[in-house]
């Protein structure tokens, strides 16, 4: 399993049993839904187990941080899905995908908000308004109050960006 021994898996169980109610718990008073509590603990401890986490000496206060990096990506997530549902409301009935397409399109636009994730905030904003808004390199540069090559340099290193992970999967 993900190259970790017995013991880390152990590890891992143990954290789980000592753990898992507190940490439901925890989500639960975020989330006000005891479904989605519960995928995110289930979540919380299967990332735990592709890493390489031992000797943990604050359980609780690891399991708070990796469970604060999952529930801001399931926020991310579920804006991403909101903002997409808005934009097929308005398109007209004849144009709107089957359950099949809208599923495909929107586990897309998750991979590549990830993929934007790992960019400076700037760069991914700079980027987005060109792709998404067509704004003209200029409008990037006054709206952000910076130097027209410093745009530039922001898409290089998002399309270059873009390009080397794709590469990477294929």
């Amino acid at each position: 399993m993900s190259g970790q021994s017995i013991s880390e898996q152990h590890n891992v169980g143990l954290l789980y049993s000592d753990h898992h109610n507190w940490l439901y718990h925890w989500l639960r008073k975020r989330l006000s839904c005891d479904f989605q509590a519960e995928d995110l603990v289930q979540d919380t401890f299967t990332r735990l187990l592709g890493s390489r986490s031992q000797n943990i000496k604050e359980p609780k206060a690891y399991l708070t941080t990796v469970a604060k990096g999952i529930l801001v990506n399931w926020y991310q997530r579920q804006a991403l899905e909101h903002a997409y549902l808005e934009a097929l409301a308005q398109l007209p009935k004849q144009q709107v995908p089957s359950e099949e397409q809208r599923y495909l399109i929107l586990e897309t636009l998750q991979e590549i908000d990830t993929l934007l994730d790992s960019l400076q905030p700037e760069v991914k904003q700079a980027f987005l308004l060109s792709q998404l808004e067509g704004w003209k390199y200029q409008r990037i540069a006054d709206h952000f109050n910076v130097s027209l090559i410093t745009v530039k340099r922001y898409m290089k290193k998002a399309f270059l960006h873009c390009l080397t992970v794709d590469l990477a999967f294929e």
